[in-house]
């Protein structure tokens, strides 16, 4: 695990919202995407690429997901009218399978119990379109957890600009500095530094295909752990208003 970072300068009982990324944070999602993104790429006469490919894509949205399967790049860009026609085809498939082979990750539902039980409302913040992420978390049983969800095309800009982090405070009632996030990427490491709150970082996710250890260390990174209910369980200890077993 890292460093503290800035849980020093919160208090026990400063904390009251918990928001909590959903690909790779929630749930494996990568089968889906894939399944979804490699449709497309077949409507384009393109070869499917690995699970692992597409799952290194994940991170900055929907969008930004079609312009890398497209290309097969990390900074890839697809000619406009390759992108329009793509958006449409990944979208239509992704409606078909949304749900059928993602896997919530193991003791989801305990880490969540956990920290709502030590006094914490709780938000699902991603970037994923709402038309996808209402249905996803209603179908895996995730949906009645949450006090919000705050999706990627509710505000203008996505993560890793601070904008889904501040909607889903607001809607919350609970200023950002006490609030904290939970997230498996760089991309929600910086909007948490944005926000001005802290970020916890587990493993389980994708990270545009790098390690999460790589961030260990970098500034706004407050602790690195496996898994959620590893999050849940440090968040309680450390800066829950009230003090709960780990599940």
């Amino acid at each position: 695990m890292s460093a503290p970072g800035r849980f020093g300068a919160m208090p026990r009982g400063a904390l009251r919202a918990v928001l909590i990324d959903l690909d790779g944070t929630l749930m494996d999602t990568a089968p889906d995407l894939a399944a979804a993104a490699n449709a497309m790429r077949a409507d384009f006469g393109l070869d499917p690429l690995p699970i692992e490919r597409i799952a290194a894509f994940v991170g900055k949205g929907a969008e930004v997901l079609v312009h890398r399967a497209l290309t097969d790049d990390l900074a890839g860009r697809a000619a406009e009218e390759d992108f329009v026609r793509g958006r449409r085809a990944f979208y239509a498939h992704y409606h078909r399978v949304n749900g059928e082979r993602a896997i919530v990750f193991e003791r989801v539902p305990q880490a969540l119990r956990l920290l709502r039980d030590a006094g914490l409302v709780l938000a699902c913040v991603t970037n994923k379109p709402r038309e996808f992420t209402l249905p996803l978390l209603d179908r895996v049983g995730l949906a009645p957890w949450f006090g919000a969800v705050v999706a990627g095309d509710d505000v203008p800009e996505k993560k890793p600009h601070p904008a889904l982090l501040l909607a889903a405070c607001d809607r919350l009632g609970v200023p950002p500095s006490h609030a904290l996030m939970i997230g498996d990427s760089v991309n929600d490491a910086l909007a948490s530094r944005a926000a001005g709150c802290p970020v916890v970082l587990v493993e389980m996710g994708y990270n545009e295909g790098d390690s999460v250890r790589t961030l260990a260390g970098q500034p706004g990174v407050d602790a690195i752990v496996v898994s959620l209910i590893d999050a849940a369980e440090h968040i309680v200890r450390n800066l829950a208003p009230t003090s709960a077993p780990p599940a």
